[in-house]
C-alpha cells in the first residue's frame, strides 16, 4: 500500500506560479511512477504530467506544456508540480496519483494510488 498526501494549492493571479507537493508513505516510492491529474468543476479527470520511477523521463500534456514541471526526489519521497505561467482555465482540484511500474502512465485506470487532492485557484 502507498499513501498519498498532497500540498500547496491555494488561490493566485494569472501569471502567477504555484509548487505543488505529494508525500508518499507506506512502500518504496523510489519503484512507482508519479503522475499528476486534475479535475474541475463539471469536468473529467484528466491528466497533466508523469514522471519515471528515477526521473529520467517525463510526459506532459498538451495543455501543460512549456507552463509546469515534474520532478521527484526519492530521497524525500516527495513528487512535485512545478506550475508557472498559471491561467485560469488550470483552475481545478490536483491529485497525486502512483502506480505499480517504475514506467511513464498516462490513464487513470493506470494508477493504483491516489491522493485526496488539493485545490488550485487561478483569477483573472
Amino acid at each position: 500500500q502507498v499513501q498519498l498526501v498532497e500540498s500547496g494549492g491555494g488561490l493566485v493571479q494569472a501569471g502567477g506560479s504555484l509548487r505543488l507537493s505529494c508525500a508518499a508513505s507506506g512502500r518504496t516510492f523510489s519503484n512507482y511512477v508519479m503522475g499528476w491529474f486534475r479535475q474541475a468543476p463539471g469536468k473529467e479527470r484528466e491528466f497533466v504530467a508523469a514522471i519515471s520511477w528515477n526521473g529520467g523521463n517525463s510526459f506532459f500534456a498538451d495543455s501543460v506544456k512549456g507552463r509546469f514541471t515534474i520532478s521527484r526526489d526519492n530521497a524525500k519521497n516527495t513528487v512535485y508540480l512545478q506550475m508557472n505561467s498559471l491561467k485560469p482555465e488550470d483552475t481545478a482540484v490536483y491529485f497525486c496519483a502512483a502506480g505499480d511500474s517504475p514506467y511513464i502512465k498516462t490513464m487513470e485506470r493506470q494508477y493504483n494510488y491516489w491522493g485526496p487532492g488539493t485545490q488550485v485557484t487561478v483569477s483573472s
